[in-house]
């Protein structure tokens, strides 16, 4: 088959059999390689196309842009503890200063005094307010987070992705990705 695009040009949604995405963020993206061959193999329902194609030559296929999955997949209620999605869940910014810059985490009961790397002690922190309450309780040194730590669903998470979307969506992704938003009147 003769190929006309580059090998990271023309990514496809992925979308559950609900026509929901897989995931937000990062977003269920496929390469067009691997999206023609879940074609190919029956396993997914093109949604919508680009205008590019590949060729050879007796046959020429466009290039999907979305697809569904055939088969649905029941996501995970909640997410593995990462540090990605620490960050995610706390919106990619300090919990006690608002920065958004040399983020790291900080445990509000320290390990030092018992504290557990858990879902529920564990938030993000910038470096120079992580310096500051160093291995200090919050009400030692007057420091308390915006919001308390939780458990996120992905649910959560997946809401939280909607506002840092990729730099590239291309326009037939849009209704899948936005779908449950308000209308403006």
């Amino acid at each position: 088959m003769t190929i006309a695009v580059s090998s990271g040009a023309h990514p496809a949604l992925v979308l559950n059999a609900d026509y929901r995405p897989l995931s937000y963020y990062p977003l269920s993206l496929w390469s067009w390689q691997d999206t023609v061959k879940a074609v190919f193999l029956d396993r997914v329902n093109i949604v919508s196309e680009y205008d590019t194609a590949v060729r050879s030559p007796s046959f020429e296929f466009r290039l999907p842009s979305v697809v569904s999955l055939k088969t649905y997949v029941k996501p995970n209620r909640f997410p593995a503890f990462t540090r990605f999605n620490v960050f995610l869940r706390d919106k990619f910014q300090c919990q006690y200063c608002g920065s958004l810059e040399e983020l790291t985490f900080d445990h509000l009961v320290p390990r030092s005094k018992g504290g557990q790397t858990t879902w529920e002690n564990v938030i993000t922190a910038c470096s120079p307010c992580n310096l500051r309450k160093a291995n200090k309780s919050c009400a030692q040194i007057n420091m308390w987070p915006m919001h308390m730590p939780f458990q996120p669903t992905i649910q959560d998470l997946h809401n939280n992705g909607r506002a840092f979307p990729p730099n590239y969506l291309h326009d037939s992704w849009l209704d899948f990705l936005y779908w449950d938003t308000e209308l403006e009147p």
